[in-house]
C-alpha cells in the first residue's frame, strides 16, 4: 500500500484541471470555425499558396525596403552613405581623441582606470 502525500496529490489535481481546461476549451472553440457560411454572405473563391505568400511575405518585405530607403535617404543625398558618414563606431560624449584623454591609474587607490572590481 502506497502513500499519496499532499504535494503530489496537488500537482495531480492541477494537471487533471489544466488537461480538461484545454480539451473543454478546444471543443467549445473550433464549433464557430467549422460552421458554413451564412445565406446571405457570398462564398468567397479559395486562395492560392502563391497569393497567401504575396499577401505574408512580399509586402511586408517591400515595406521594410521602402521605409529603410526612405530612412537612408537624408544621408544618402548628403552624400554620407549608409553609415552615416563615418567609418568606425563613435563614442557619444565621450574624448574626442579617443581613449589618449583618458585618465590613467596613478597608484594603488586611484580612482581612474576602469572597473575596480570591488563592492
Amino acid at each position: 500500500m502506497t502513500y499519496v502525500t499532499t504535494p503530489l496529490q496537488t500537482r495531480v489535481r492541477r494537471t487533471v484541471v489544466t488537461v480538461g481546461s484545454f480539451v473543454a476549451a478546444t471543443a467549445v472553440l473550433t464549433g464557430p470555425a467549422l460552421a458554413d457560411v451564412p445565406e446571405g454572405w457570398s462564398d468567397p473563391a479559395e486562395m492560392s499558396w502563391g497569393h497567401l505568400l504575396v499577401l505574408i511575405v512580399a509586402i511586408p518585405v517591400a515595406l521594410a525596403i521602402v521605409i529603410s530607403l526612405l530612412a537612408a535617404l537624408p544621408g544618402l543625398v548628403k552624400g554620407e552613405g549608409i553609415t552615416g558618414g563615418h567609418a568606425g563606431g563613435q563614442w557619444l560624449g565621450g574624448p574626442r581623441k579617443g581613449t589618449a584623454e583618458l585618465a590613467a591609474p596613478d597608484s594603488e587607490t586611484s580612482e581612474a582606470g576602469g572597473a575596480s572590481a570591488r563592492w
